[in-house]
């Protein structure tokens, strides 16, 4: 299972993650590329947020992924258990519109 924790503004923050943290999303938990789509609808679910900040390798959240778009991938003929967050947003394979959006 792939870590996941909530933080109030990550340290060392990047203009894309400040801008993020400034969207009023700062109590969203935050995960990986890593997780697969259904652990992150897990963790929404079970965090009661319609949203995760995505966080690169060095910690400092990049991307604002909702639970809207990860159910548009979800619904997909493409879609399978096994799509993590990080195929969905890199654009590669067929899922990858539906979060573009």
């Amino acid at each position: 299972m792939t870590p996941f924790h909530e933080q109030a503004r990550p340290t060392g923050t990047t203009s894309a993650s400040t801008a993020v943290a400034e969207a009023g999303h700062e109590a969203a938990p935050q995960v990986w590329d890593g997780m697969t789509v259904e652990v992150a609808l897990s963790v929404m679910a079970s965090a009661r947020v319609g949203h995760l900040l995505l966080c690169d390798d060095d910690g400092r959240c990049t991307t604002l992924i909702t639970s809207a778009q990860l159910a548009t991938v979800r619904g997909s003929a493409a879609y399978t258990d096994r799509v993590r967050l990080g195929d969905v947003l890199s654009g590669r394979g067929p899922l990858s519109p539906a979060v573009a959006s």
